[in-house]
């Protein structure tokens, strides 16, 4: 997949924790640039296993396992919200949830409490 009209970025998310091993996502990063991964290993481990992010500024969260033990699907795109918002520090997490509840708002209550979970966990949990 080639991805290089986006170059220099602040943050890369991966969502699919293969493509650290089957792409470079530190290709098209600056200095600066914060890796928020989803994965069971913990940041050292990932770190060894995977040489190209030595030296990066690498946070891991396991966001598919928390998808699916509080949504009950294997979705880590909000969980990988809730590690944003950690690692980005771009709004106080207060005022972010009051935000995806009211765009939420229209699904069944279950869905959106369980979309909430999500988040703060990922937001507690990334490292």
């Amino acid at each position: 997949m080639n991805h290089q009209k986006y170059t220099e970025p602040d943050f890369v998310f991966v969502i699919d924790p293969a493509l650290v091993y089957t792409s470079d996502v530190t290709v098209n990063g600056k200095d600066t640039t914060k890796y928020i991964i989803t994965t069971h290993l913990s940041t050292e481990e990932l770190v060894k296993a995977q040489p190209k992010l030595e030296g990066k500024e690498v946070y891991t969260v396991d966001c598919i396992t928390i998808a699916n033990e509080t949504i009950g699907r294997p979705i880590p795109n909000t969980p990988m919200l809730g590690a944003f918002m950690k690692i980005s520090g771009m709004y106080e997490m207060d005022f972010f949830l009051n935000n995806m509840k009211r765009i939420l708002g229209k699904l069944p209550q279950k869905i959106i409490d369980a979309n909430m979970i999500a988040i703060q966990r990922a937001y507690d949990e990334v490292k």
